[in-house]
């Protein structure tokens, strides 16, 4: 029930955090391991391949059960992830990644979906596990299934951006219109957004902002450990349908009437 299976990788937790914006390694360590999260998504240069002499999050997780899950954040063009993901695999082995192209730099970070599908198809062909990024668009969320991509990570909101889910509707279209898991990725803002994601139907939630800059980090990894479980269970339990008006919650049949 709580496992999430991505490609042939399996995760005993549908949670997936990120590691940018802690002040020190061993505080993205310690939320990390409180969220009860299995995969922490980091920029390629956090894995610090080319100087082994430098520290890096590879050593700080060194005996745990977390992976990493590369990602091809400043990247703009298809090429430019390929080429990033072809040489971190050579560098470290590692073939599951979270492919994002993004086309505004500047102001939204909204991902560039026709260079984001482009990546997919070769890195497909490459034998690379792939999530992929994107926007809340069951449309293109289709054309990146038939890309190859083993997951869909649609946005919740602009990234960072605390927000939370601004379109409901899009999300539950997106899940439909999949067959592969979809993990609700940007905009989580706290606690009940990641159990909102989950109640629409995802299959699991990325998140970094809302706990890495959290007031108390470890205080919000738990929260949104606890989300998560509480909207898959909440999701899988089936609520009761919306009415406009009161329903009694005892029966009045058989009463005796004055």
């Amino acid at each position: 029930m709580h496992t999430l299976q991505i490609g042939k990788y399996t995760l005993g937790s549908r949670l997936i955090v990120g590691s940018g914006k802690y002040d020190s390694f061993e505080m993205t360590k310690a939320a990390t391991l409180a969220s009860g999260s299995e995969l922490i998504t980091v920029a390629v240069r956090r894995l610090n391949i080319t100087n082994p002499n430098e520290a890096n999050l590879r050593d700080t997780f060194a005996g745990t059960n977390v992976k990493f899950l590369p990602n091809s954040a400043g990247c703009t063009t298809a090429e430019e992830a390929i080429t990033l993901f072809r040489l971190t695999r050579e560098a470290t082995g590692i073939d599951l990644i979270k492919l994002e192209v993004i086309g505004d730099t500047q102001k939204t970070l909204y991902p560039d979906v026709l260079e984001t599908i482009k990546a997919c198809e070769v890195l497909a062909k490459d034998g690379f596990t792939i999530m992929a990024y994107t926007s809340d668009d069951p449309i293109m969320a289709r054309r990146l299934e038939d890309a190859g991509a083993h997951a869909i990570m649609p946005l919740a909101a602009p990234i960072g951006s605390g927000l939370g889910v601004q379109n409901r509707y899009n999300i539950v279209f997106v899940r439909e219109a999949v067959k592969v898991p979809i993990i609700v990725d940007a905009g989580i803002g706290c606690a009940s957004d990641a159990a909102l994601a989950m109640e629409l139907g995802a299959d699991g939630v990325l998140t970094n902002t809302a706990i890495a800059q959290a007031q108390n980090p470890m205080l919000m990894a738990e929260a949104m450990k606890n989300a998560v479980i509480a909207g898959r269970l909440s999701y899988l339990a089936g609520r009761i349908p919306k009415r406009p008006y009161a329903t009694a919650s005892s029966p009045i049949d058989g009463m005796i009437q004055f």
